[in-house]
């Protein structure tokens, strides 16, 4: 039996509207495909309203598929986030994470992921509301209700919501964590109330409250281990030290602690006054060198995570120091939740590509776009080159037809850079047929 005749040569002849028609038209014969377009849609356009339209649709006539349809709006919103769109996300984060709870609620989680999803809706919400802080308190009464009232999940993290929550935000749940604990609860409410008192004393520095409420706790290592934490990273090293040897000798006549190592004291005041990834590197020395670094790490990487939040080279410098520990995926978390610089994220990407190919493929789009700004010829020889690797990483993604629409649409916006479209050209790249696309003869570089 002869193979089917390979059809691809002759679509590539087809106009673009004529493409559409015939995919539109087998698209309402096939309900699968026209769902998968649709999440396509959703996915690409990043359009907020689509977006809440497919939320509208999830849970009607028991979708079974709301799961995907979740996924969708979830990388739209992260697409918009990572992109710093001007416009307001957190209404549409927050419907996120109501829905995926209630679902949770009301139907399990039969596809064994919602629970993951409902996880990172709270964190895109967080960034949501970092970027456009919604009101204080009325963020405040919402953190409220779902960790009172809601059935457990999800777990919310008030230092996620920090930022947004403010001075005033911050205030109401204390008061009303207050009235609550005043009121003698128990179980669950009363679980609930203990560790959102233990998290307003972190996110607002208070150690002595921290170190009051965990005290109180029943011992444990864990409890003593994150006191000392907080001791030291407050520098407060002798009561930090004192505690340590508390716990570990808890029945026995403790001895004065002996006094810090001067080369450690005097690299973590260098690196307290200039927090990089240079006073980093040389605390780390010193520190490994007197046997105490594991406790001096929690505290040096918690200031550079602070400065990370500040400001582009903040991130940067965070990063390089979790390179130079041999910590590349911690390294590109970081730049992934503050946002490096581009260079350093090629620099990650190209560690990352070949286990997690899609995950980078958006890095590699930025440099091309990058480079392509320069309007430089060997800049767009360097564009060509990412662009081919884009093309690998895309079919290793197997995501490999989503390349030739991005090309495409490149090609179709810088269509007058001659140079560019022949270096393109010369990396091997077959160049679809955009409409519009003047003859070679009228392009200018």
């Amino acid at each position: 039996m002869s193979a089917p005749p390979d059809l691809r040569p002759y679509l590539r002849t087809l106009d673009a509207e004529t493409l559409v028609d015939l995919l539109l038209a087998q698209a309402n014969r096939d309900p699968g495909l026209r769902h998968s377009l649709e999440l396509r849609f959703a996915t690409q356009s990043g359009d907020v309203a689509e977006a809440h339209r497919l939320l509208d649709t999830a849970v009607s006539d028991g979708n079974v598929e709301y799961a995907a349809k979740v996924g969708a709006v979830l990388d739209t919103l992260q697409r918009l986030l990572d992109a710093g769109s001007p416009a307001d996300l957190g209404p549409l984060a927050r419907r996120t994470v109501d829905d995926i709870g209630e679902v949770l609620e009301q139907a399990g989680d039969p596809s064994g992921d919602l629970a993951g999803k409902l996880d990172f809706a709270v964190e895109l919400y967080a960034r949501a509301c970092a970027a456009r802080p919604p009101d204080p308190e009325q963020l405040a009464d919402w953190l409220l209700e779902v960790e009172f009232d809601g059935p457990g999940r999800p777990t919310i993290a008030l230092a996620e919501f920090a930022k947004a929550l403010g001075d005033k935000g911050l205030d109401r749940i204390k008061s009303t964590v207050d009235a609550i604990l005043a009121g003698g609860p128990t179980g669950y409410r009363r679980d609930v109330a203990e560790r959102l008192l233990e998290e307003l004393a972190e996110v607002r520095g208070d150690v002595d409250a921290l170190v009051a409420i965990l005290e109180a706790k029943p011992p444990r290592v864990d409890v003593s281990l994150k006191i000392v934490r907080v001791l030291r990273a407050a520098g407060r090293h002798s009561e930090a030290i004192a505690h340590a040897a508390r716990a570990l000798t808890p029945h026995r006549e403790t001895t004065p602690p002996q006094p810090e190592d001067e080369t450690v004291s005097l690299r973590r005041k260098e690196f307290d006054e200039e927090p990089n990834n240079l006073t980093y590197t040389a605390l780390r020395e010193a520190a490994t060198e007197a046997g105490v670094w594991s406790v001096q790490r929690v505290a040096a990487l918690a200031r550079l995570r602070e400065r990370a939040g500040e400001s582009e080279d903040g991130t940067d410098e965070l990063a390089r120091a979790l390179l130079a520990e041999d910590r590349p995926d911690e390294a590109w978390r970081a730049c992934v939740r503050f946002g490096g610089s581009l260079a350093l994220r090629v620099e990650l990407a190209a560690l990352r590509e070949a286990a997690h190919p899609a995950e980078t493929i958006p890095v590699y789009r930025s440099q091309v776009e990058h480079l392509i700004e320069q309007k430089d010829p060997q800049a767009y020889r360097e564009a060509a080159k990412q662009l081919k690797k884009l093309r690998t990483l895309h079919k290793r993604a197997g995501t490999a037809e989503e390349f030739t629409g991005y090309l495409a649409d490149l090609v179709s916006v810088h269509r007058r850079k001659t140079r560019l479209i022949a270096e393109v050209r010369a990396a091997r790249i077959a160049l679809p047929k955009p409409r519009n696309l003047p003859e070679s003869g009228s392009l200018t570089s």
